[in-house]
C-alpha cells in the first residue's frame, strides 16, 4: 500500500501541476478576472510586442538600405576595374602613338636624304654625259670586226676612261 501511496503521490504530483494549470485557466475563463488580467497582460504585452516588431521592420529597413548600398559599392568597384583598364589601354596607346610618330619621322628623315643624294647623282650624271657621248662617238664601231683595230680602240678608250677618271676624282 505504501507502495500504491508513493505511485499515486507520483502521479498525483504531475497532476497536480496540470490541475493548477487548468485551475488558472479555469480562472482565466471568468469574466471579470479575465477582464482584468487581459487588458493588464495585454497592456503589458502589447508595447514590448509593437517593439519587437518595430525593432524587426526597423533592423529590415536598415538591412535593406545597407544590402543595396553593399551591392552599390561591389558594382561601382567593378566599374573602377574597367575604368582603370581603359586609363591603362590608353596610356599604352599614346605610348605606341608616340613611337609610330618617330618612326615615321626617321622614315621621312631618310627619305629627304635619299632624294637629296639621288639629285646630286642626277647632276652628276649630266655632267658626264657629254664626255661619255665624246668617248662612245670616238670609237669606231666599223673597225670593231677587225682584231688589230680593235685592240687599238680598246688602248684608245683605256686612256679616254683614265682621263675621265682623274678628272672626276680631282672634283671630289
Amino acid at each position: 500500500m505504501a507502495e500504491a501511496k508513493v505511485k499515486a503521490k507520483a502521479k498525483g504530483a504531475p497532476k497536480k501541476a496540470t490541475a493548477k494549470k487548468a485551475a488558472t485557466k479555469r480562472v482565466a475563463a471568468k469574466k471579470t478576472v479575465t477582464k482584468k488580467t487581459a487588458v493588464k497582460t495585454k497592456a503589458k504585452t502589447q508595447p514590448k510586442a509593437k517593439a519587437q516588431a518595430k525593432a524587426k521592420t526597423s533592423s529590415k529597413k536598415r538591412a535593406r538600405p545597407a544590402a543595396v548600398d553593399t551591392g552599390r559599392k561591389a558594382l561601382l568597384a567593378g566599374l573602377g576595374v574597367y575604368g582603370k583598364a581603359y586609363d591603362q589601354v590608353l596610356e599604352q596607346f599614346a605610348g605606341m602613338q608616340e613611337q609610330v610618330d618617330d618612326a615615321q619621322n626617321r622614315l621621312s628623315a631618310s627619305r629627304k636624304q635619299a632624294e637629296a643624294i639621288y639629285q646630286s647623282l642626277v647632276k652628276r650624271g649630266s655632267a658626264v654625259e657629254k664626255d661619255a657621248l665624246r668617248a662612245l662617238a670616238d670609237l669606231e664601231l666599223d673597225s670593231l670586226a677587225d682584231r688589230t683595230k680593235l685592240e687599238a680602240q680598246m688602248k684608245k678608250a683605256k686612256a679616254r676612261f683614265d682621263q675621265l677618271k682623274a678628272k672626276f676624282n680631282k672634283g671630289k
